[in-house]
């Protein structure tokens, strides 16, 4: 490799050095010969070693965090068939690396701070302090208005043909930063939603809950007849109420744990007093034991456990990790076992859901970036425009044709290496290692993919049935702020979402009165959620115009 790649290399080894711990958690990936056996490199795939590299051209470094599925199996992206293939197709001659296993925002971070930047880098650049301006205004990462325009003929037009999707990848002076990741079909942005054990209910001989007190009554009967101790549960890894911010229960009082909009108008849930109401009731239902007492805490494997061992009888997560995982472990042990979504709850009988889980369009994982100090930004882009095309959109959806999917009819279709894996890889792993379908990148996810990927007729019922909301109609998009606003609103929502998350959790637990709701609207405010709003809507506005940030 040149000297550059392995200054770069040097130097953001030696600042990850100071995070001992980044370094030790790379020792719990799994690379056992039983889940490598069936992988096939590019290289032994087209019996070549890669020669339509242009090595002329200069090397290149790509940073990106591996997902759980890939890290199950390999523990670098250099090994991973599908970045090996996309190298070897767009000729680019690129370095893949990526930090250890969910520590990606501390190896960012790291990597920030010593100054030794990769050429591309893939990261939630919104969560920039300051947002995407500020880290072009610091030369993190180029604006790429005239690469675009020059270099990327496949994002070009597609930004041309989809004007909603446009206005969301630019920063609010109108500079694109990043080649996103899109979801522009409807079906592909929910996955989320309640699952309940049906043959429990069918059991205890009651419907499918619906309403607020029908969910009620199901979680006493899941305690009380059926001995189960934690009737609901719910994530609070990333925070004490992670669980239900898309619109599980909350949203029956009419809002969400987040900002939302009202006929044009910004509002932020936790300031609202349908709120108290919230509160009230998880307060009531964790005192009677009908949620797990440990939901702050609980993680996706605890989770995992409530359910497969049948501590708990219903949940809120994804048809795919929650439906397709629980499911099949359950009937092992009970073959007549039966995990059913059910609909975003209601006050009242006969009433729509208002929110529900919905994706924005563009990816929240942000996208991938040029880094301000990039030699040859020209191969970059080129790279980067593939995932756009027709060729890099099968690519990037269904891998490999002959390999991971045949073209039957005109429908890319997987195979058993994908659906089937001799080697027992789940789908989402194998998917993991040929594609980029089930994870983030530089690509439009295609609906042929989902169609696959759910297998069980439960995972395809709940999507129909989560998406059976008004949340398309609340939902912000993703709103280009200044870099003043990006900072300003970062600042004051550091301090909101931690008195939010804290006061929501001891009232939860009768720690504190749920008299003393009126005391957090007043800190709320005395910490500027009223300003946090109004940048808010003032970005709406602009979006809403066409406008830019003057």
């Amino acid at each position: 490799m040149g000297g550059r790649l392995l200054r770069y290399q040097r130097g953001w080894i030696a600042a990850l050095a100071v995070l001992t711990m980044l370094m030790l958690s790379a020792c719990m990936l799994s690379t056992g010969e039983n889940n490598e056996s069936s992988l096939m490199s590019v290289a032994e795939l087209h019996h070549t070693e890669s020669d339509d590299v242009r090595d002329n051209e200069a090397h290149l470094t790509y940073w990106a965090g591996l997902s759980n599925n890939a890290a199950s199996i390999k523990s670098n992206l250099e090994d991973i068939p599908f970045f090996q293939e996309w190298k070897r197709r767009t000729g680019v001659n690129v370095t893949f690396m990526n930090p250890p296993l969910n520590q990606g925002k501390e190896a960012f971070n790291v990597m920030i701070t010593s100054g030794h930047l990769p050429d591309m880098i893939e990261y939630e650049w919104m969560n920039y302090p300051g947002g995407p301006e500020k880290a072009i205004h610091d030369g993190i990462i180029l604006p790429l208005n005239e690469l675009i325009e020059e270099h990327a003929p496949h994002f070009k037009q597609f930004l041309e043909e989809h004007p909603e999707i446009d206005r969301q990848i630019k920063t609010a002076d109108g500079s694109y930063y990043v080649f996103p990741f899109i979801q522009a079909e409807d079906k592909l942005r929910t996955y989320q939603g309640p699952i309940i054990r049906k043959d429990w209910l069918d059991e205890l001989k009651l419907p499918v809950p619906e309403t607020i007190e029908e969910w009620h009554t199901v979680l006493t009967a899941f305690k009380e007849q059926k001995g189960v101790p934690a009737p609901l549960t719910i994530l609070g890894n990333s925070n004490p109420l992670s669980g239900i911010e898309s619109g599980g229960f909350v949203g029956a009082y009419g809002i969400r744990k987040g900002f939302y909009m009202e006929d044009g108008a910004v509002k932020f849930g936790p300031m609202e007093p349908e709120y108290k109401e919230f509160l009230a009731l998880f307060r009531s239902w964790y005192a009677e034991g009908l949620i797990d007492q440990h939901f702050a805490t609980t993680d996706t494997e605890t989770q995992d456990m409530n359910m497969t061992m049948e501590r708990s009888g219903a949940a809120i997560w994804n048809a795919g990790a929650g439906i397709g995982t629980w499911l099949p472990k359950i009937r092992e042990e009970r073959p007549s076992a039966e995990l059913i979504a059910a609909p975003y709850p209601v006050l009242s009988e006969g009433m729509r859901p208002k929110f529900g889980q919905l994706a924005p369009e563009v990816g929240i994982s942000g996208g991938v970036a040029l880094s301000g100090s990039i030699q040859n930004a020209e191969a970059a882009i080129r790279m980067l425009d593939y995932g756009y095309g027709e060729e890099g959109h099968l690519l990037f959806n269904f891998g490999m044709e002959g390999l991971s999917y045949e073209m039957i009819d005109g429908y890319p279709t997987y195979t058993d290496l994908i659906l089937n894996n001799k080697d027992k890889l789940s789908p989402s792993q194998a998917l993991a290692m040929y594609t980029r379908a089930s994870y983030f990148g530089p690509f439009v996810q295609d609906i042929r993919y989902l169609e696959q990927y759910y297998t069980l007729p439960e995972q395809k019922e709940a999507i129909q049935i989560w998406a059976d909301t008004d949340a398309s109609l609340h939902l912000l998009p993703a709103l280009p702020k200044s870099e003043m606003e990006n900072a300003e609103l970062s600042a004051i929502m550091q301090e909101v979402d931690k008195h939010v998350d804290e006061v929501s959790l001891k009232i939860i637990m009768g720690i504190e009165p749920l008299s003393e709701f009126d005391s957090y609207i007043q800190q709320l405010k005395s910490m500027n959620i009223e300003q946090a709003i109004a940048i808010q809507q003032q970005a709406l506005d602009r979006y809403n115009s066409g406008a830019r940030h003057p």
